[in-house]
């Protein structure tokens, strides 16, 4: 954001430069090329005068001072003085390409200012092989033309000076460049800091901080509003949340306590209870457990839900041989045979109580639905980039539509069995928390195997 910033202000310094001292230059490439014009006119006027009484009279012996004349001109100035008489012939000239006499008649300003004209612009000398500014202007009395004077002046001088104001103009818009990304710099940063602070705290209350919170006295006023409102947003939704867990605890509490003992008031009624009415009380504890998973299966969702537990690096190995030991008394009560496969893995980035719950849940729901004299096997391995636990039964399996909703919440599947339907969006919500996926698939000879891929744990 910094260097969009910057390079915005920096585009917007070249324009405005740009636009200033372009014109600028150009101005003053004409103004020096007028001023030069109206001093070499002024001076061809100034040595017109002088020599007006030579060309008029026709004395020769006044000829050496107008040479000298022009060329103390030549010398303080750069610029050559030809002066011609009627016919066009020089009578004097500051510096000859050549000597001995020359004629200027056909050159067009010296033919317009004996045509009694002030002629004046820019041509290019085929002789010098440089342009010229040149001035002619006639040397007259009472309205008789009686010689020109010219002056020509080498553009070399003039065009230096124009090319230094240049270079002087891209000094200043370098000074300028160089000021303005010092400004910009700090500019950007004093917009684009509070904003990247701001950045960070949205990442880290998506992240479950919810503690986290913006600055809100550095900046724009835009930006700080901007950090105040979110800032409120998230203070609600820590409060939002924070409400979610008293109801977890409190539902808890509440909840549990009277459905057990409604369990075990059940449970002593059924010695007493005659057999006709017998089978009754059994479906009255059968849906009594059923509350109680439900119940359970909701609160664990919650919990799941508030994602409070840390991840970190794991042995998921470790942890799948641990959890089969603890199923195996009930699988082998099933005659079903419960077994974990796979060696040494790389350490799994997850929390361990939410990776203990995703077995436990797999696990039950493999061992319930595997016939007796049937396998259900755990294997831990690597899969790309990440880990992969695999549970896989031998029971009746799942078609394609029913995998597709087993991990919607309250689904049961064609089995009809008990149960509250919360055991795989639990394991669901359980794995996405820690930035894994779960999907069941069709087991190789028949059966389920329901797969969990987690990321690996940091170097």
């Amino acid at each position: 954001m910094t260097r969009r910033l910057l390079a915005g202000y920096l585009s917007l310094t070249v324009i405005v430069l740009v636009v200033l001292e372009i014109p600028l230059g150009v101005a003053n490439a004409r103004s020096e090329r007028r001023d030069l014009s109206a001093k070499v006119e002024r001076d061809a006027t100034s040595v017109a005068s002088l020599a007006e009484d030579t060309l008029e009279t026709g004395r020769r012996t006044a000829v050496p001072a107008l040479q000298e004349i022009a060329e103390r001109y030549a010398r303080d100035t750069g610029g050559r003085v030809v002066v011609v008489d009627a016919q066009g012939l020089a009578l004097v000239d500051s510096s000859p390409p050549e000597p001995g006499p020359r004629s200027f008649a056909s050159r067009p300003e010296v033919a317009a200012a004996l045509a009694g004209d002030v002629s004046s612009g820019i041509r290019h000398s085929r002789t010098l092989g440089t342009d010229l500014l040149y001035v002619a202007v006639p040397v007259a009395s009472s309205g008789v033309v009686h010689g020109a004077v010219r002056i020509s002046y080498p553009t070399s001088t003039l065009d230096a000076r124009v090319r230094r104001y240049w270079l002087l103009l891209g000094a200043i818009a370098l000074i300028v460049l160089a000021l303005a990304v010092v400004a910009g710099v700090r500019l950007s940063r004093w917009v684009a800091r509070p904003l990247l602070r701001l950045e960070e705290a949205a990442q880290a209350a998506g992240g479950g901080d919810l503690r986290a919170r913006a600055p809100v006295d550095d900046g724009p006023p835009e930006v700080r509003s901007l950090a105040l409102a979110f800032n409120d947003m998230v203070a609600k939704v820590e409060a939002l949340l924070g409400s979610q867990h008293e109801f977890v605890a409190d539902a808890s509490h509440q909840l549990r306590t009277p459905l057990t003992a409604l369990r075990l008031r059940l449970e002593n009624l059924e010695a007493d209870v005659a057999e006709p009415s017998r089978a009754g009380l059994e479906s009255a504890l059968a849906e009594v457990e059923r509350l109680v998973q439900i119940v359970e299966g909701l609160l664990a969702l919650a919990r799941a839900d508030s994602g409070e537990a840390p991840a970190g690096a794991i042995d998921l190995a470790a942890l799948v041989a641990e959890r089969v030991g603890a199923w195996q008394a009930l699988a082998e009560e099933r005659g079903v045979a419960l077994r974990a496969e796979g060696g040494p893995l790389p350490a799994a980035h997850a929390a361990p109580e939410r990776v203990v719950q995703v077995l436990d849940n797999l696990i039950a729901n493999a061992v319930e639905h595997s016939p007796p004299g049937k396998s259900v096997t755990v294997r831990a391995s690597t899969s790309g980039e990440r880990l992969e636990l695999r549970v896989t039964d031998k029971g009746p399996g799942l078609s394609a539509d029913e995998r597709a909703r087993a991990f919607d919440r309250f689904w049961r599947g064609r089995t009809g069995s008990a149960g509250s339907g919360l055991g795989l969006a639990i394991v669901r919500r359980l794995v996405e928390t820690d930035g894994g996926e779960a999907l069941l698939e069709e087991a190789p000879g028949g059966g389920l195997a329901a797969v969990v891929r987690l990321p690996r744990a940091p170097a």
